[in-house]
């Protein structure tokens, strides 16, 4: 993977960490009733999900890839369908509240991490990422080093997502019960990812 292509996959991957879903609405609520450092601990579960994910898509996906450009293409098309989807589901719903049965300040720090931990493992979004989103970048003669790289970069860059999140609820706890506050991450959210969808789309199989 050259410099160049890692230099615009961080902005794109980014984008994806910061949008809004059930691992950051997580860590949002896990904030603003138990603080941020403890949202932020707990929600290592959920890297720890996204780790045995990438190691899954990378040992499974590599010799599809490899063996058929027609399989590279079908993934790309349904990477940037999802996307669509994603951004107009995100636009069209309505925010919601922070509501919960138990507050986080009542559960351990493993209960919550293994919360996290299980979000992650059921989130769509993520398993797409990892099958749709990365082959955009990858190039069959350094699959695994690109796979590593992008792997890691997802990683440190969720990790900056939850520590943003995490500190805004915490910062914002009572605003984050009204539901204009959480719309306008759904549009923001919503319009990017649409944007990434019609760049990858548009995008050509990088060259080996």
């Amino acid at each position: 993977m050259s410099f160049h292509t890692w230099l615009i996959f961080v902005p794109a991957c980014f984008a994806l960490n910061m949008a809004f879903g059930p691992n950051n609405f997580l860590a949002l609520t896990n904030a603003a009733r138990a603080g941020a450092g403890r949202a932020i601990l707990v929600a290592q579960g959920r890297n720890l999900a996204f780790a045995i994910m990438i190691v899954i898509t990378a040992v499974g996906l590599g010799a599809l890839l490899a063996a058929s450009a027609a399989a590279f293409t079908l993934i790309k098309v349904a990477g940037a369908a999802y996307l669509f989807y994603l951004g107009v589901r995100l636009l069209l719903a309505r925010a919601p509240t922070i509501i919960a049965s138990e507050a986080p300040a009542d559960k351990t720090l493993w209960q919550l991490a293994r919360q996290e931990f299980w979000v992650a493992m059921g989130n769509p979004k993520a398993i797409l990422i990892f099958t749709a989103f990365f082959p955009q970048f990858l190039t069959p003669d350094r699959y695994a080093q690109g796979f590593v790289i992008m792997g890691v970069t997802f990683l440190v860059l969720e990790a900056a997502a939850i520590a943003l999140y995490a500190l805004l609820g915490a910062r914002l706890g009572p605003l984050m019960r009204k539901p204009a506050t959480l719309r306008w991450f759904n549009r923001v959210s919503g319009t990017m990812m649409m944007a990434f969808g019609l760049g990858l789309l548009l995008a050509r199989r990088p060259a080996s």
